[in-house]
């Protein structure tokens, strides 16, 4: 798919470029003059046409990276994955970041404010992107085909670039699910502008998001078949999946049963793991890679942006540490590192035993927020291919490391986590196969394999293998340890030695501009 981002960049086919989101308005229309049935005049402005609802997920807008296409948010801060990764890592024991901009220290507290603007941004990213997917919909309708003279071969290929665009739209509404529970809710069969979009209640959005992912799936490409970066029944499976794992927290209901279900579905669609850990992670992760299900891709000429991979490596790394080695030869921005949670899952700190922890540093305490030197900085990402070269990079601070949205790991450990919780249709011995497999690759040999499993083990093997990829916070609302006592980090609660916070922070807050630009929702309890 990093050749698609040249289509886009070439073609300059805005299918809804939008100005700004001040409002989060789901029922926002397009502002520029380039119209549908210029866009859509033929099959291969549909095609650029779902490049651009792709290209979203790593651009911050079609105008380049000093744009932002979310209102009142820098554009340095207003990319899909900055804004994700924050919030579910900044909040929780796998990272903290250095910086004072507003909005950073009460993240790193995991006390957001209702107006924290990057949980506003999210949530404006997250509405803005359902908005191009309901735009590219109500445009790719038979009728609409049949009006342009598009038939045959090219209306069943844009068949599957609707059940593409309802994969993206489904994904972003999990976002909204997980993070924010009752957002506002409109599809392409709400009439744009008329009414405020309503709130739907956690429990409804739930019932959507599985009934859009079963009802796509048999328009969706072979798992593995698809061009690179596009969405495909494998990736379908893996969110469903996920939903599943977890229903206890989005319905009150466990779904373990159907989260063992579509994980093997994932698991037996032909992936396998990478044979080296790391290299999952470096800038020619999009060549020979089957582990990876679906990825945000990147281009460090061609669509750069400051979030994505970009500020994952920088913002981990500073000038003392040898920028070129990270690929990044004039970067290194010194933000975020670990609290000393993370660097405790593994039995050393260098990664001689499980391979998978790499960090940087001697201090692994974080005894002053501010002081970037104060944690073990994570050394994951690189902007360097397997071979060490370094690919291209705008002003040498851009990355090309494409982002693991999912992989195969992750669906071992939810099969392994959903047996534990009593899932029918797996089985423990079958659990212990994939957790072995992940952790003979940690190794390297059998040395680091385990014979029992039990429940909360699965919560530290996701630390261990998916650690610093936007699973965390999630992670710990699932176990109950995100908000509770029981469990505690540095400067959890803004306390040095951590403390516990209110039940309702397990939820963040609807942001108050959309609460007065729609009088239908209400806030989220406790905000």
């Amino acid at each position: 798919m990093k050749n698609s981002f040249k289509i886009i960049l070439a073609s300059a086919v805005l299918l809804v470029s939008l100005n700004s989101c001040k409002k989060s308005d789901l029922n926002l229309t397009p502002t520029n003059d380039v119209t549908a049935p210029i866009v859509y005049a033929t099959p291969a402005g549909y095609k650029n046409s779902l490049v651009k609802l792709y290209a979203t997920y790593s651009l911050t807008s079609p105008g380049g990276s000093d744009v932002s296409d979310v209102g009142g948010l820098n554009s340095g801060f207003a990319d899909f994955l900055r804004l994700f990764w924050t919030s579910q890592e900044l909040t929780t024991d796998e990272a903290i970041c250095a910086w004072g901009d507003t909005g950073i220290p009460e993240l790193d507290y995991s006390t957001p404010s209702v107006d924290n603007q990057f949980l506003r941004g999210l949530y404006s990213r997250s509405i803005l992107q359902i908005t191009f997917v309901n735009e590219f919909l109500r445009e790719s309708t038979p009728e609409k085909l049949a009006e342009r003279g598009i038939t045959g071969t090219d209306a069943t290929n844009i068949q599957r670039y609707r059940a593409e665009a309802r994969f993206l739209r489904a994904y972003q509404y999990w976002v909204l699910i997980d993070a924010f529970g009752n957002p506002p809710f409109v599809t392409e069969n709400d009439v744009i502008g008329k009414v405020a979009p309503q709130q739907i209640k956690r429990t409804a959005l739930f019932a959507y998001i599985e009934s859009e992912l079963k009802a796509i799936e048999p328009d969706l490409a072979e798992p593995r078949t698809n061009e690179y970066g596009r969405a495909d029944k494998g990736a379908d499976w893996a969110l469903l999946a996920r939903l599943y794992l977890n229903a206890q927290v989005y319905l009150g209901t466990a779904k373990y049963t159907e989260a063992i279900t579509y994980s093997t579905k994932v698991i037996n669609a032909g992936y396998q793991l990478k044979a080296n850990y790391m290299d999952l992670f470096k800038a020619d992760n999009n060549i020979n890679n089957p582990e990876t299900i679906l990825s945000i891709n990147y281009d460090g000429v061609n669509g750069t942006n400051y979030g994505g991979t970009t500020f994952l490596i920088n913002a981990a790394i500073n000038g003392d540490m040898n920028p070129s080695s990270y690929g990044v030869p004039n970067g290194g921005w010194g933000g975020n590192r670990t609290r000393a949670n993370l660097p405790a899952l593994f039995p050393d700190a260098n990664g001689t035993l499980d391979k998978r922890g790499v960090f940087f540093g001697t201090k692994a305490a974080v005894d002053e927020v501010g002081v970037f030197t104060d944690g073990l900085r994570v050394t994951k990402f690189k902007n360097v291919t397997i071979t060490g070269a370094t690919p291209p990079s705008l002003n040498g601070t851009f990355s090309s490391l494409d982002f693991p949205i999912f992989r195969l790991a992750e669906q071992y450990l939810i099969y392994g986590e959903a047996v534990l919780r009593g899932g029918n249709g797996g089985s423990i011995a079958q659990a212990l196969t994939y957790v072995n497999a992940l952790r003979t690759r940690a190794y390297g040999n059998a040395s680091g394999n385990v014979t029992t499993l039990t429940t909360d083990f699965f919560l530290d093997e996701r630390g261990r293998e998916l650690y610093w990829e936007g699973h965390r916070r999630t992670d710990l609302v699932r176990y109950g340890k995100y908000t509770d006592a029981s469990y505690l980090w540095p400067f959890k609660g803004g306390v040095k030695a951590g403390t516990g916070l209110p039940a309702f922070r397990n939820l963040y807050p609807l942001p108050t501009a959309d609460l007065i630009a729609n009088p239908n929702l209400v806030q989220n309890t406790g905000y």
